[in-house]
C-alpha cells in the first residue's frame, strides 16, 4: 500500500524518510524583526495541514513562542520546514529523529509537551490579535 495509515506499525518501520534534496528550500528572511517572526511561526504552526500536527504545534505555540529567544525561534523555524508527519512522530515518540534533531532542546519541549501528563484538554488557541498600524 502506498498510502499506510498513519499510526499503522508497518507505516512507522517501514517507511523512508524524505530525502532532504526533495524538500523546498526554507525562504531567506534576514532582517525579519521578533514581532514578526513569532507572529509568522504563530501562524505558521496553525496551517501544517494536518489537524494532528496542527493541535500539537498551535498549542506548543501558544504557550512557549512568547518566551523564546532569537535563537530557539529560529531554531523552531527550521523544525516547522520539516514534513508534518516526521515532527509529529518525533513529538510522540513513534519515530527516532535524524541526528539533525536528535539531540534538539527545542524537540525535548515539544515532545513534554506532547506527553501531556497534565492531561489538558487542548483545543486550537484562539488567534491573537496582533493589531498593525497603518500610515495613511
Amino acid at each position: 500500500d502506498p498510502f499506510p495509515l498513519p499510526l499503522s506499525s508497518k507505516s512507522l518501520t517501514d517507511a523512508e524518510p524524505i530525502p532532504q534534496d526533495l524538500l523546498p528550500d526554507p525562504i531567506p528572511r534576514p532582517n525579519e524583526s521578533l514581532d514578526s517572526l513569532r507572529a509568522r511561526l504563530n501562524y505558521q504552526s496553525r496551517k501544517r495541514g494536518t489537524l494532528e500536527s496542527d493541535l500539537l504545534l498551535s498549542t506548543f505555540a501558544n504557550e512557549a513562542l512568547a518566551t523564546m529567544s532569537r535563537p530557539e525561534l529560529e531554531e523552531f523555524d527550521k523544525l516547522m520546514d520539516e514534513p508534518d508527519w516526521d515532527i509529529y512522530y518525533w513529538a510522540i515518540m513513534k519515530r527516532a529523529p535524524p541526528e539533525r534533531w536528535a539531540k534538539s532542546p527545542l524537540l525535548e519541549k515539544l515532545r513534554v509537551h506532547a506527553r501531556n501528563e497534565g492531561k489538558v484538554v487542548r483545543m486550537m488557541p484562539e488567534v491573537p490579535n496582533l493589531e498593525r498600524t497603518v500610515a495613511n
